[in-house]
């Protein structure tokens, strides 16, 4: 799993909407263990462990179960620092969608965003894949996530109006009005996938805020900012990237360690070093790459087997069981 970086900024966030319903947001942080001096810590930063007990604890003192909604309601566009100025310049939809496939993690690791066409529909869809296992929240966090990313999306458009439809794997919940309005659009609920669907003319239709050189500069300052946290990401999740990045193939321990200029013997010390190895990483990634598969409904369960890499389909079955805890044919996506 690539390192978890969400800035203290969001957590603010966090606490000042339990503020608002009445949740002293000392006792929310205490309750998890954490300094409410750290909340005003520009450095600080909590680990996946830490974030997921945080959020089923707000989830719990608030007993509002559209919390997500709520906070991400409050993430405008200068929340989210370089990243949304860049997107206030941005010349289309569509550049700033792919400013947010590059750079979304100069923010938070919480999830990926990747777009897919649909040609023959004339529309296209920005699915949100979760990148942490995290069971009970997942549709907290991402009905915050996505509608912080809505909301950038709805400030550079003509009338605020951007995408057509959105769609979550989770069952309807009995909020489902409020998140039709504060999203401004459909919401389709237990659905293959996560995400916003529009229409391709839309993404192609210049802005007019656009200003092409304050782009190009906001760009480079992503870049730098990614680079940085490149560097001081760990090895884990430099190995996790490359596996990623060759799903067709996935790459063996040697030919990581030429990618990454040292030897096989160096890299796997270097694993241990971090707890990990190259056999639980490319374990990692199967779990989550068979999960989207199965999530997406396009291959079958011996075409997900080898497409992960297993040359018997009955030893992806047993891996997955133990993942999980059921079959994969009996998987059903939260």
């Amino acid at each position: 799993m690539p390192d978890f970086r969400l800035p203290v900024q969001y957590l603010r966030q966090v606490a000042e909407q339990l503020r608002v319903m009445g949740v002293a947001p000392g006792e929310w942080l205490a309750d998890c263990g954490v300094a409410p001096a750290l909340l005003d810590d520009p450095e600080y930063q909590p680990g996946i462990e830490l974030f997921g007990p945080l959020m089923q604890q707000a989830l719990r003192l608030s007993g509002e179960p559209a919390l997500g909604l709520l906070i991400g309601e409050r993430l405008g566009v200068g929340t989210h620092g370089v990243l949304g100025f860049a997107a206030l310049q941005g010349g289309s939809l569509r550049q700033v969608i792919q400013l947010l496939e590059r750079y979304l993690a100069v923010r938070t690791t919480l999830a990926r965003v990747q777009l897919d066409g649909e040609p023959a529909q004339a529309r296209e869809h920005l699915r949100f894949v979760a990148e942490y296992p995290l069971g009970e929240v997942e549709q907290t966090v991402m009905e915050a996530v996505m509608l912080a990313v809505k909301n950038i999306f709805d400030a550079i458009t003509p009338a605020g109006r951007s995408a057509s439809r959105i769609s979550f794997p989770a069952p309807q919940p009995i909020y489902a009005a409020l998140a039709e309005q504060l999203f401004g659009c459909p919401v389709d609920y237990a659905q293959s996938w996560a995400g916003f669907t529009f229409d391709t003319a839309m993404l192609d239709t210049p802005l007019r805020m656009a200003d092409p050189s304050a782009f190009r500069e906001a760009e480079l300052i992503c870049q730098r900012e990614l680079k940085k946290l490149g560097e001081k990401s760990s090895l884990g999740a430099r190995v996790r990237r490359l596996i990623l990045e060759r799903q067709n193939a996935f790459p063996s321990l040697v030919t990581i360690a030429r990618l990454l200029y040292m030897t096989p013997r160096t890299l796997h010390r270097r694993l241990l070093a971090e707890g990990t190895s190259y056999k639980q990483i490319l374990k990692e990634v199967r779990h989550v790459l068979a999960i989207e598969h199965l999530r997406a409904g396009r291959l079958t369960v011996e075409e997900i087997a080898q497409v992960l890499g297993y040359s018997d389909v009955a030893n992806f079955r047993r891996a997955f069981k133990q993942w999980e805890g059921v079959a994969p044919s009996a998987f059903v996506a939260p």
